[in-house]
């Protein structure tokens, strides 16, 4: 479905496992871009979990301009588990078009952002969404803190 503002992407559920690969490509190209705080060693870890077991835990949709994805979000039980842009398609507003639809169209209230990515923080902050908590590590244990967001 096309968005206002974004008439050239279109969102849609994701193909599955077969369209993996081009999803780590989104994320890996939007986490260098985004998330200069990680170490090279998570980064390499978190990646390598991608398809085997972060991607079937959500329910992900794909933002595709001309058939090519350049961004997906997942989200599990009412929570935007991830959210990412790929480098070259920020500020094209992707991002917010992914935010709308599952805001809209799949119940997403609540989204755990990295503390040290300032841009994502504002980006959920100018969409409504206000610090609800936060905890010292990431899910994993990682020290990488997280700010706890809720939508409205």
């Amino acid at each position: 479905m096309p968005f206002e503002g974004t008439p050239d992407i279109s969102i849609r559920s994701t193909f599955g496992p077969e369209e993996y690969p081009r999803l780590v490509a989104v994320w890996r190209s939007a986490v260098d871009a985004t998330h200069d705080f990680l170490a090279e060693e998570h980064r390499a870890e978190i990646e390598s979990h991608l398809a085997s077991d972060y991607f079937p835990q959500v329910e992900s949709y794909v933002a595709e301009r001309g058939g090519v994805p350049v961004g997906f979000a997942g989200v599990a039980e009412g929570n935007l588990e991830m959210l990412f842009v790929d480098a070259s398609a920020r500020g094209q507003g992707i991002g917010s078009a992914l935010l709308s639809s599952v805001v809209a169209g799949h119940g997403v209230r609540t989204v755990d952002v990295n503390e040290q990515n300032a841009q994502a923080v504002g980006f959920y902050d100018r969409h409504g969404c206000r610090v609800a908590g936060r905890s010292e590590l990431d899910d994993q244990g990682r020290p990488y803190p997280l700010l706890h967001m809720v939508q409205g």
